[in-house]
């Protein structure tokens, strides 16, 4: 996303660079449900992300499940 025009016009280069720290599992399901451009203009916060009904849901499987 950080070589796109759109997001170089909105954003500084250190706020591109800002991630959010997730484990594996939950990483592999947000990407599952969104692809990279849904997820930067929609879903850029843990927020919005835990907003999301089928997200959240995963989230909560994923907390019962045994650490590796």
């Amino acid at each position: 996303m950080h070589r796109r025009a759109r997001f170089k016009k909105r954003y500084d280069k250190s706020v591109l660079q800002e991630g959010i720290a997730v484990c594996r599992l939950c990483h592999q399901g947000i990407h599952r449900q969104y692809d990279e451009m849904v997820l930067a203009t929609r879903y850029n916060t843990p927020e919005a992300l835990l907003k999301d009904e089928t997200l959240a849901r995963h989230f909560e499987w994923v907390a019962k499940q045994r650490e590796r």
